[in-house]
């Protein structure tokens, strides 16, 4: 066991990147920090090291669209906690990323001391919010459906919607998974029932409505 924590920071931004670890240093008895410039590489260093303590994920960094990225980063390791870095902070997406599995929300205006606040509140098993902000209710009854279908998946089921909306087919899913295409197909089958759609299309444009303005969707990157 590493003597210390081990976090992953994933943001297309340098300066941003050396903030985040000069802040994550700060609480002490760290023993990695890995970064990661785009969602592959996030991906990759999440895959890669099974012992990370909590990621820390831009939501709008080259690779990934909006909150599907961080749907996609659940499904790999639904047990390591993951803290949304955003600019975009209304209280619409907070709200949304936390009932979408993330622990925490950290706005990038935030200070030095309440990023580390908010990781350490993180570590000690809590959810981190923003303070002051209302996270209301959802008013959209059509998100509000889909996050309570998106709940519904199981976690390899939430990895292959993801990597549906990267644009990877049946056998390449299955390479990357090490498991056979009949098993990515039945859970494609599981994944369009449970989203209530009838094509991996569908089911990616549907995935797209999470990441809606000013965030990326991922429909934008369909090719």
């Amino acid at each position: 066991m590493p003597a210390g924590y081990s976090f992953v920071i994933a943001d297309d931004h340098p300066l941003f990147r050396g903030a985040l670890r000069e802040a994550l240093a700060g609480i002490g008895n760290v023993a990695a920090i890995h970064e990661a410039g785009d969602f592959e590489s996030a991906k990759a260093l999440v895959v890669a090291n099974e012992d990370v303590d909590l990621v820390l994920l831009d939501l709008s960094m080259p690779g990934a669209s909006g909150l599907s990225g961080l749907i996609s980063l659940r499904g790999i390791h639904p047990a390591v906690p993951l803290v949304v870095v955003s600019a975009h902070d209304d209280p619409a997406t907070i709200r949304r990323a936390l009932d979408l599995g993330a622990s925490g929300f950290i706005s990038k205006s935030a200070s030095m001391e309440e990023i580390r606040s908010a990781v350490q509140s993180v570590l000690a098993g809590d959810i981190a919010a923003p303070v002051g902000v209302d996270l209301g209710t959802e008013r959209d009854p059509e998100i509000s459906d889909l996050i309570k279908r998106l709940q519904a998946l199981t976690p390899q089921q939430t990895r292959v919607l993801g990597m549906l909306a990267e644009g990877l087919l049946n056998k390449q899913i299955a390479y990357e998974l090490g498991v056979s295409e009949a098993t990515i197909k039945a859970h494609v089958s599981a994944i369009l029932q449970k989203l209530g759609v009838d094509s991996r299309t569908q089911a990616v444009i549907l995935l797209s409505k999470i990441g809606s303005d000013p965030l990326q969707p991922a429909g934008s990157r369909l090719r």
